[in-house]
Formats: structure tokens, sequence, C-alpha cells
């Protein structure tokens, strides 16, 4: 029988990670959360107060090396990496229990679609839905990218599919976005310098609008309310602030 431990990165998370780690019990037979040395709120102590949980408090590296310190933990070789602010549903901890009941598994990785909630609200279009990514995986063969953000695992086309939706819980106020928004936006713009990428003035002109016109028209946001107008705004804002902020860069060379 497979086993799997489970992975999780976690900062000021005190809102979210009951739910995370619920959601886990009784479906990964390892649980290991890497809690940011400069968290502030009450994550550490919640944390505690699951006794099988493995806790390693460290000061931050970035979000790769940070989950390959959760890696180096893992007694199994198979892994699910999942957010603090996400959940692993009723019909994905009954998909994940019977891959469990295999010795061996035809492939390498296994991507999982995600059902995110903004502002409150399941985004069922924009773009976002199933918005399919990689989470769980053998730590023999798969090796995360090395990204300031938007890090993501290199499985190659040995990857299956899961049908069950994992729930993200991405932005529940548009503090939380924003608050979010600066350091993604920096982290975003470091990656694209760092990538040689050439600042253009169409990147500040003609990409956040074709962002929201893509988001919002031809992945048909508007059936998504508010929140999808509201996101689709963000969305572009996003795009323009992380290509400014690359222009910065470029200047400051």
């Amino acid at each position: 029988m497979m086993k799997i431990s489970s992975v999780t990165l976690a900062k000021d998370e005190e809102k979210n990670i009951s739910r995370c780690i619920l959601s886990l019990q009784n479906v990964v037979d390892e649980i290991i959360v890497v809690l940011d040395d400069k968290t502030q709120d009450q994550t550490e102590s919640i944390v505690r107060t699951f006794p099988h949980v493995i806790l390693l408090k460290t000061e931050w590296k970035g979000y790769s090396k940070s989950k390959q310190a959760g890696l180096d933990l893992a007694t199994n070789d198979w892994v699910l990496w999942i957010d603090a602010d996400e959940e692993v549903t009723p019909d994905l901890a009954t998909e994940l229990k019977q891959l469990k009941d295999n010795e061996e598994l035809p492939h390498t990785a296994y991507s999982v679609p995600r059902r995110a909630f903004f502002l409150g609200r399941w985004i069922k279009h924009s773009g976002w839905y199933p918005g399919r990514v990689v989470r769980l995986f053998d730590k023999r063969t798969v090796n995360f990218i090395n990204k300031a953000v938007h890090e993501h695992l290199d499985a190659g086309k040995n990857t299956g599919l899961l049908k069950a939706d994992l729930n993200h819980f991405t932005d529940p106020h548009l503090e939380h976005y924003y608050t979010k928004f600066n350091v993604y936006t920096s982290l975003a713009a470091k990656d694209l310098a760092k990538d040689a990428k050439k600042f253009s003035i169409l990147d500040i002109t003609l990409r956040p609008v074709f962002l929201f016109f893509k988001m919002y028209i031809m992945r048909m946001g508007f059936l998504d309310g508010i929140q999808g107008f509201i996101l689709a705004v963000s969305s572009a804002h996003y795009v323009f602030t992380k290509y400014a902020k690359l222009w910065e860069l470029t200047k400051k060379e």
C-alpha cells in the first residue's frame, strides 16, 4: 500500500490552517507544516494542537527552497503539496485513498482541478476553473522549479489526471488580495528580469487590456457576477504593475 506525506507552507495563516489540516486527516499518512519564523499570529499554536503534525519553524528562504525543506522531512516517496488556504474535498479524499491502494502508479505526478473562491464566490469562469495544478508527485523524480513567485513542479509529460476538486480560498476580501499584490508583483518582476525579459511599452498598454478582455469576455467572467468583474480589473492591474516594476528594474540597470 502506497503512503503519502503532505507539505504545507504557512505564514500568518491562523484563519486557514485548521481547515487545511483537518481535510488531510485520515487521507495522508504524514502531515508536515513549514512555518515562517516571522509569523506574527496564532498559526504556530494552532498547528501545535494537532500532535501528529510535524512542524518545522524556519527562516524564510523563498517558496521553492522552503518547500524543499519540507520535502526533506518527508519519510514517504509520494507527496501532496497543499497550500494553507486550500482544502482537500471529500471527493478528492476518496480518490486519494483509492490511489493509495496501489503498489505502483502509472505516472510520476498527478494534477487536480482547483475550485478557487474569490471574495466569497467560486469563480467558475474567467479562465480560473478547472485551473489544473500538479499537486501529488513522486519526490524521487519530480522537482520544484525555483521561481521567486508562482513556483511549480517539473513533472514533464508523465502527469496523470485526478478528477475531484481541490478547494482554494484564495482571497476572502480585497485587503487580503492587495496585501499580497505588492509582494507578488515585485517578485514576478524580478523573475522576468532574471530571465532577461526586456521591457516594452506594449507590456503596460496592451497586455493589461488584453488580459481583461480575455478574462471578462472571452472566458465569460461576466457570468461570475461582480466578483468576476473585480477579478478581471484586478488581474489587469497586476499585469500592469508587474511590467511597470520590470521597467523600474531595467531603468536602474
